[in-house]
């Protein structure tokens, strides 16, 4: 809602404004259900004036949808310091504020919304994936991966996109908790692919070497040595 004289806009700087109030609104909303109008109203102008920066709703969705995406991508953005796992656990906890603050909005963008199917949605999606595994490539200083490691970063950033999208259905697990599993997830599908490459498991003894006892991955380790019998570990 606005109040006070409007000041007028250059063209740039109202695309921009309807931009974020569509992402706003799209952000506690699903895509579907926000008209033209609620947008126009809570950008302080008329249905027609919309029309005039925007040709229709679609248009504005995937500008909304565009600035999201770079915003998630930024969020795999990490300074190349201290242990992976650590590294790992703040992306994580920067992907999980965006995730919890953009709730329908991030489901529409790993899921199409109004979109769904188009190209430039589809894209949209693959560059955030992208930015996100080219990141965690950097992390590892690997530029040139292995297939088994390309797997697993692959995977685990598309399993981070699901758990996520599920989180979201009721949020049953306590943030901090799938936080920290999404990080043990990396580590445990490294682990299986190291126990059949021993490229992965050069890669994997370099990871755990520069592990604090108090990391993320000491972590899981300790946990899965507690889950093996007495009789079994002696």
């Amino acid at each position: 809602m606005t109040t006070g004289v409007r000041r007028r806009m250059g063209v740039e700087e109202r695309r921009q404004q309807l931009i974020g109030v569509a992402l706003d609104l799209f952000s506690h909303r699903s895509p579907d259900d926000v008209s033209i109008d609620e947008i126009a109203a809570a950008a302080g102008i008329s249905r027609p004036l919309v029309y005039h920066y925007f040709p229709g709703k679609l248009s504005l969705y995937e500008a909304a949808l565009q600035r999201a995406a770079d915003d998630l991508a930024d969020r795999f953005v990490e300074p190349m310091e201290g242990p992976l796992g650590v590294r790992l656990l703040r992306v994580m906890g920067r992907f999980l504020d965006f995730v919890d603050g953009h709730g329908p909005g991030f489901s529409a963008l790993m899921r199409g919304g109004p979109a769904v199917g188009s190209s430039t949605t589809n894209a949209m999606i693959d560059s955030v994936r992208q930015a996100a595994y080219i990141q965690i490539l950097a992390h590892l200083g690997i530029t040139d991966p292995p297939a088994r490691l390309e797997l697993v970063v692959r995977s685990w950033i598309s399993l981070a996109e699901s758990t996520a999208l599920i989180w979201l259905d009721g949020r049953r697990i306590p943030r901090a908790e799938l936080e920290l599993q999404l990080v043990h997830d990396f580590a445990a599908l490294a682990a299986v692919s190291a126990a059949y490459d021993e490229e992965m498991a050069g890669i994997l003894r370099r990871i755990l070497a520069e592990e604090p006892p108090e990391g993320p991955f000491t972590e899981l380790i300790t946990r899965l040595i507690g889950l093996v019998p007495q009789e079994q570990s002696s």
